[in-house]
């Protein structure tokens, strides 16, 4: 079991900064990469970005690239998304998750084995 605890959402007006925490626990030593995801209401999940546990190599969705920023602190079981140049469609619960195979494709919600609880950002215009 990896238990995943997200934090850092909020309020912000547009063009403003977040940045997203997701602390793991638990069995998190077969980890083979982390994402973050987002939904609104009445949508399917979005793939943000992901980021492979072992080099560090990033994928980020066309939408929220040069924007958006996925990193990781190993020794602390962490995932974080800064998120720069807010928009008002950015509006979102996001998610993170955790992968515990590998894949060649980490944009897909069926790639994941554990997801966070979720952490609301809204950003006003």
């Amino acid at each position: 079991q990896v238990q995943l605890v997200e934090s850092g959402g909020g309020l912000v007006q547009a063009g403003g900064s977040l940045r997203l925490s997701c602390a793991a626990s638990g069995r998190t030593s077969g980890t083979y990469a982390m994402g973050w995801f987002r939904q609104v209401p009445g949508k399917a999940r979005e793939f943000v970005a992901a980021i492979s546990w072992s080099d560090g190599s990033t994928l980020h969705a066309g939408s929220v690239k040069g924007r958006f920023t996925v990193s990781r602190d190993n020794s602390k079981n962490t995932v974080y998304l800064q998120m720069s140049s807010l928009k008002p469609e950015d509006t979102a619960v996001y998610y993170c998750a955790v992968s515990l195979f590998y894949s060649s494709d980490y944009s897909r919600t069926t790639n994941y084995n554990y997801w966070g609880q979720g952490t609301q950002v809204t950003v006003s215009s």
